[in-house]
């Protein structure tokens, strides 16, 4: 379902997406950020930055000298707070005088069992998060935020990260890394929620989305066809677990060797919280339970 690998834009370049919004690829490409983070710029006089991206000071100096003569930055909005995204937010803010906007900090919007595991034992994640982000404002589900000629609307997308939020844009979504063409999310209790991650997939599956552009990678043309595709993927990895499950108790390390018996060695830690997260979310459901305390390396049997 990955679609061929030609998405390779010149980093640190503004490009025109469409009128009213360019996008500056960040020089931060990794397995896990594919050809870097993706910086918007959307308005026309008063520019709102949709992720301004890693602590780069190139990727910094690019994104203000991709402003014409007339235009301001008047809005940084930050989608989560992972350390590919947020980071240049304050420095951003301090060259431009313009506000950090955010859901609010790493640990906003963490669902109640995912807090109950973080403070009960040793789960694991915390796979890059951006600690010291702090937002100047608190933005809140369903709201909007207008600049000159643009108006977004803010939607709690929970699941990769409790704080995570997608921005509606009339029939075009800024999913960041809810949904990507490229690649599923990370999901990594318990920053990382899968059941949260579901209900967002299904909440953005409620709207007939023209385009979505997401956090790395290129714009999702058929954005319902691919949201369509991510649940039905995470669907079949559940299921995938549970016949694993009937050979016989396992940690979450052994059914990820066994599951994505094709994925490179250096990508079979990130499949392993996946699992984890799919096994948080069977508890959850009581169809498995650990053996002994849920933790990382618990071992999972069939109920």
């Amino acid at each position: 379902m990955l679609p061929p690998d030609d998405f390779n834009p010149p980093v640190g370049v503004a490009q025109e997406l469409e009128p009213g919004l360019r996008r500056i690829v960040a020089p931060n490409p990794s397995p896990m950020t594919y050809r870097g983070t993706n910086t918007y710029l959307l308005g026309g006089r008063d520019i709102a930055v949709i992720d301004p991206g890693p602590a780069s000071p190139a990727h910094l100096e690019a994104i203000l000298a991709a402003l014409t003569p007339g235009q301001r930055i008047s809005h940084i909005l930050v989608t989560h707070s992972h350390l590919d995204h947020s980071p240049l937010a304050r420095p951003l803010a301090e060259r431009t005088g313009a506000p950090v906007l955010a859901f609010g900090g790493p640990l906003a919007g963490r669902s109640a069992i995912m807090e109950r595991l973080a403070q009960s034992g040793p789960m694991g994640g915390g796979e890059g998060i951006d600690h010291d982000f702090a937002p100047d404002i608190t933005l809140a589900d369903g709201e909007h935020i207008s600049g000159a000629g643009w108006r977004l609307e803010v939607l709690h997308t929970p699941g990769h990260l409790g704080n995570h939020v997608s921005l509606g844009w009339g029939d075009a979504c800024f999913t960041a890394d809810h949904v990507m063409g490229w690649a599923s999310s990370l999901v990594s209790p318990p920053d990382g929620d899968l059941t949260d991650f579901m209900a967002s997939c299904a909440r953005l599956q409620a709207r007939d989305w023209r385009v979505f552009y997401p956090g790395h990678g290129a714009a999702v043309e058929s954005p319902n066809a691919r949201l369509d595709w991510l649940v039905s993927h995470r669907l079949s990895r559940e299921t995938a677990i549970v016949q694993a499950l009937r050979d016989g108790p396992a940690d979450a390390a052994t059914l990820a060797a066994r599951i994505y018996a094709d994925t490179p060695a250096a990508l079979l830690p990130a499949a392993t919280r996946n699992v984890l997260a799919h096994l948080v979310d069977l508890t959850q459901k009581s169809m498995v339970a650990p053996q002994d305390d849920l933790q990382a390396d618990a071992r999972f049997r069939l109920l």
